[in-house]
């Protein structure tokens, strides 16, 4: 079985929490979720992300990110921006999005 878990260095380090309800309409999603996640690789201070979505279409996302700094960045990038604004109109019916600072963080077996 592949690990699923991103690899986390020593806290502290930062989380955006992206909780989204899809909508019915996905079309163009798959291939700029693949976009998004090359260039979020590539983006300075990106640590690494863990999604899930269930069947019914809610999905929770966390990427991992060195400093406050980091996620501006990302936040802003043109890229980035478009895929925003995307997902807005045609993508989520309702979302969320949190930035909490990771403190601890416990590994079980």
């Amino acid at each position: 079985m592949q690990n699923k878990f991103a690899a986390m260095p020593e806290p502290p380090y930062y989380v955006v929490i992206f909780t989204n309800q899809a909508s019915s309409t996905n079309e163009g999603y798959a291939p700029m979720l693949d976009i998004m996640l090359e260039l979020a690789h590539d983006m300075p201070g990106f640590i690494g992300i863990e999604s899930s979505r269930d069947a019914q279409g809610f999905a929770v996302t966390a990427s991992y990110w060195k400093t406050e700094d980091d996620i501006r960045a990302w936040r802003n990038h043109a890229k980035h921006k478009i895929a925003q604004s995307m997902g807005k109109k045609n993508w989520y019916d309702h979302y969320q999005l949190r930035v909490a600072q990771v403190s601890r963080q416990y590994d079980g077996p």
